[in-house]
């Protein structure tokens, strides 16, 4: 009986090349020559029927069937790798590399501390943490999990919520000091509201503010306005240009220090839920369970 699937050395070389970009670069990962990983993929193509790369001197692209074949493949060894983990004892299973996504808010300012605590729990679990506004493909980019903040679209993902963030007003003791402390919402129409567009959209996020215990919208607007980061606004407060709307885990500590002050107290309560996410479709590793367990416990306190 032929082997069936004797080309899986070949379906190896064109992961590599698809993540590292080049034959050169994928021939180090695999410690081997460019000559090689380049005849392997040729013997793929030729068994599949299909055409999966572009290559020129000058660029490496992938084909619709490529970037198809690449997203069932990479989940297929992801797949192997997840049940040869499950088979080896606890230790090892842990012994994992965990790719985790996460927004510019989370990533600087929660996970941190939270991934420092389960290190020293679980010490032998390598996480390579994405920080970026940007939302990755779980699948095609590979990653394990990811973190997102607002409520989420309708998907074949599982997402399960780590925690409702309170938003809040602050402003910079300067400002307030030359422009006045805001006492109502209509005392806003004086002052430099520092908008953030939402890159997906180009739309400026609407303020969230509870008014007479009745969730309201206001458009801010300022001579300064923020896109791509939305840190990018508690930067501007910080140093005095107007006042900005953020969650407040971002800003207790220079509250409490007085780099900040909140403002319009009786207006907050509103708030985003922030979720993490995983495909349902891949079995979940030892320590992905381990870390989503984790977080979710250390969150919801």
């Amino acid at each position: 009986m032929a082997r069936r699937f004797n080309h899986l050395a070949d379906v190896e070389a064109f992961i590599a090349v698809a993540d590292n970009g080049s034959l050169s670069a994928a021939a180090v990962e695999l410690a081997t020559t460019p000559t090689v990983i380049s005849r392997a993929i040729k013997r793929l193509e030729t068994h599949l029927g299909v055409q999966l790369l572009r290559l020129t001197t000058r660029r490496l692209s992938i084909t619709d069937a490529g970037l198809t074949y690449l997203n069932q493949t990479r989940l297929a060894f992801a797949q192997i790798s997840d049940v040869e983990r499950s088979l080896s004892g606890p230790n090892d299973a842990l012994n994992a590399r965990l790719r985790v996504s996460a927004p510019t808010t989370y990533g600087h300012y929660r996970l941190p501390g939270l991934l420092a605590a389960f290190s020293r729990i679980h010490p032998q679990v390598r996480i390579e943490l994405s920080i970026s506004n940007h939302n990755v493909d779980l699948v095609a980019d590979n990653f394990d999990m990811a973190i997102r903040v607002g409520c989420l679209p309708d998907s074949a993902l599982i997402a399960r919520k780590l925690e409702d963030a309170r938003l809040c007003l602050v402003a910079a003791p300067l400002y307030l000091l030359s422009k006045g402390v805001p006492k109502c919402l209509d005392d806003l129409q004086q002052h430099q509201c520092l908008p953030f567009v939402v890159p997906s959209s180009g739309r400026v996020r609407p303020w969230q503010l509870m008014d007479h215990g009745q969730p309201v919208e206001r458009l801010p607007t300022a001579n300064v306005q923020i896109s791509d980061d939305v840190l990018g606004v508690v930067s501007m407060a910080k140093n005095g240009l107007g006042i900005c709307q953020t969650y407040r885990f971002i800003v207790e500590d220079q509250i409490r220090s007085g780099l900040l002050v909140e403002v319009l107290k009786h207006t907050s309560g509103c708030s985003r839920p922030f979720s993490i996410i995983y495909p349902p479709h891949r079995q979940l590793s030892t320590a992905s369970k381990a870390l989503i367990s984790f977080l979710l416990k250390q969150v919801h306190g």
